[in-house]
């Protein structure tokens, strides 16, 4: 096992105190967004270990100071790609390696949303090879502001609240998301709520999102500024339903934040979403979504490809959008971990390129004992557990390469991330 040092991303919607609190560090005064930890090429953490496979304690060399991130270039450490790439069969396992190819196909990463994030949608992988190839063909540099497609992987993820977490999630029934906006009371909406009540599901819902997003932005920022308005009073007016009153709230914050941003019109054809600690959400191909608030585990494929609807200074390709969002209604479908004999707890998802489970372990009770096989990252959220008779403290992480079995014990709560291998 190797003791990870971890990159923190310093995301202008980052919270600036959430992550620091988790790893008992003193805040910088920046935007703390995400601590990303696996051995995706845009931050791999980093072990004590050469790409060269050596002997080691169980734990690896000592962890780095807390708060400290080495660079690239430090010389006592070496980026987990590296060292995977070097022996990706001792590192992943044959199994992983054959079905994923010679890299770690999941990222697991700490979020810490303090304003929120941009209204976004990923590909499948078929629309995301497509697309990739298209842009190579096309010469599009992948750095371009324009560039839509910055690898040819689809994106699913996983959010699980550390704390409690708000979020859109996929379309809501188009006769609610009618009856929703007439509740506003503004003019300028009701060609959308007559679209929405008039035509059937998918052309509703297609529709009015197209027309929302290639508007004047002059004509829809006095209406996003007048919806908001309206939205502010509703969510505190005393007859309101809470969760009504909620989402209400949630949409005129999304004005505060995007002043005139068209993509607060299409967030409220969307559901709004409040998890409590422990629950989740799973993202697939082409649901609309967005991340308002609060502190979660995410984990997803190793992919970059986003989409945005709105809510971003960032390119919007409405054409390509279109192509990729599917125009459903969808129930939020709030995960709750599923409880084994053996104490693992786990978020159950459709996608094999990761597995999210957790530990609650307690003082005294016997160890866990996690099996070889796959590769795994090992994540502490609360308390001082043991990993191989070591200590983890909220916010360390090890990797456990899949020749290696690791034991766990309490207390504290430890997130494990392998495959499906």
């Amino acid at each position: 096992m190797d003791r990870l040092a971890n990159t923190v991303r310093p995301y202008a919607w980052g919270s600036v105190t959430a992550i620091p609190e988790l790893l008992g560090t003193e805040p910088t005064g920046e935007p703390q967004a995400e601590l990303w930890m696996g051995a995706h090429p845009g931050a791999p953490s980093r072990i004590e270990r050469a790409p060269a496979r050596a002997e080691r304690s169980p734990l690896g060399a000592a962890e780095p100071a807390a708060g400290r991130v080495p660079s690239r270039q430090d010389p006592e450490t070496h980026a987990l790609s590296d060292v995977i790439a070097a022996d990706p069969e001792t590192e992943l396992g044959a199994a992983a390696v054959k079905k994923f190819g010679p890299r770690l196909p999941f990222l697991l990463k700490v979020l810490a949303a303090g304003a929120p994030l941009s209204l976004q949608v990923h590909p499948n992988l078929a629309q995301a090879q497509e697309g990739y190839a298209d842009e190579e063909r096309r010469q599009v540099p992948i750095d371009a502001p324009d560039r839509n497609y910055k690898d040819a992987n689809h994106k699913p993820e996983l959010i699980c609240a550390l704390t409690k977490f708000n979020g859109l999630c996929g379309f809501r029934v188009p006769a609610e998301a009618a009856a929703l906006l007439e509740s506003l009371g503004v003019d300028s909406l009701k060609p959308y709520v007559d679209l929405l009540r008039a035509r059937p599901e998918e052309a509703a819902l297609r529709e009015v999102l197209t027309a929302v997003l290639s508007a004047d932005r002059t004509e829809i920022a006095a209406t996003v500024t007048e919806a908001a308005a309206a939205a502010e009073r509703l969510a505190a007016a005393p007859g309101t339903p809470p969760a009504e009153a909620a989402a209400l709230a949630a949409y005129a914050s999304l004005a505060h934040h995007y002043p005139g941003d068209p993509g607060v019109l299409a967030a409220v054809l969307l559901n709004h979403v409040e998890l409590q600690p422990g629950e989740a959400l799973f993202l697939g191909a082409g649901v609309p979504h967005a991340y308002l608030d609060g502190l979660g585990v995410e984990i997803m494929a190793n992919s970059d490809n986003v989409l945005r609807c709105g809510l971003t200074p960032k390119h919007v390709d409405v054409p390509e959008l279109l192509r990729v969002v599917r125009f459903e209604a969808t129930d939020p479908g709030v995960l709750r971990p599923e409880a084994s004999p053996e104490g693992e707890e786990l978020y159950d998802t459709p996608t094999d390129e990761f597995r999210l489970s957790r530990y609650v372990l307690a003082e005294g009770a016997a160890p866990v004992r996690l099996a070889a096989g796959a590769p795994q990252i090992l994540l502490c959220s609360s308390g001082s557990p043991q990993v191989g008779g070591a200590g983890l403290t909220p916010g360390r992480a090890v990797f456990v390469p899949a020749g290696e079995s690791a034991e766990l014990s309490g207390p504290g709560t430890v997130f494990r991330a392998t495959v499906v291998a």
